[in-house]
């Protein structure tokens, strides 16, 4: 069985995005989006609104690799030439050979392009073909729409509501629990999301 190795530079790339792991000097890059787009974290755990808490976003991704128990990438859209967002692994059990996928965020213009589903088939992909692993597990707040139909527009499957399960920036949040099993990937969900990001 193959493990995520924290200490490897993995870079995820095809014609459209190119994800590499998130650095320090990156902080310049997502900035503008912090101080200008603050209600990109309206539903996120941790809020990364202004420059001082993109800077703690940013740290709390650096421990948690440091831990091995999170991998954060930075976006890169083709397209336009520019950074536009994060996302991560996180929450990585070997034992259980599983993984949460989120932490995601992509700034406003990027929203809709088609650089989320990109995203997506290069994370799963990586997760199902290279690690191996058997379950990537989603979560979201369950009043987060655009979140939850991103989630479902890629194949995850429902699986409930954890109610009241954490304590957000604006009181207690019900979380929605989605997923994607390998077989489900490897039997249709990879054809059906590779035929959605050609276009």
């Amino acid at each position: 069985m193959k493990r995520l190795d924290f200490f490897r530079n993995y870079t995820l790339e095809n014609d459209r995005v190119l994800l590499r792991p998130l650095q320090p000097e990156d902080f310049h890059a997502l900035e503008e989006f912090a101080i200008n787009e603050p209600t990109l974290w309206e539903y996120s755990l941790l809020s990364a609104g202004g420059s001082d808490n993109m800077k703690k976003y940013m740290d709390a991704a650096f421990s948690a690799r440091k831990r091995g128990t999170a991998y954060p990438f930075i976006v890169f859209d083709k397209r336009t030439n520019k950074y536009v967002g994060s996302t991560r692994f996180y929450d990585y059990q070997r034992q259980h050979n599983t993984v949460q996928l989120g932490y995601t965020w992509y700034c406003k213009a990027a929203q809709g392009t088609g650089v989320n589903k990109n995203c997506k088939f290069l994370l799963l992909q990586f997760a199902f073909e290279e690690l191996g692993l058997d379950r990537v597990e989603f979560r979201a707040d369950n009043g987060n729409e655009r979140s939850i139909a991103a989630m479902k527009s890629i194949g995850c499957k429902v699986e409930g509501v954890l109610r009241s399960n954490w304590v957000s920036p604006t009181g207690r949040r019900d979380s929605i629990i989605m997923s994607i099993l390998q077989d489900e990937w490897n039997s249709e969900l990879k054809e059906q999301l590779r035929a959605k990001i050609k276009y």
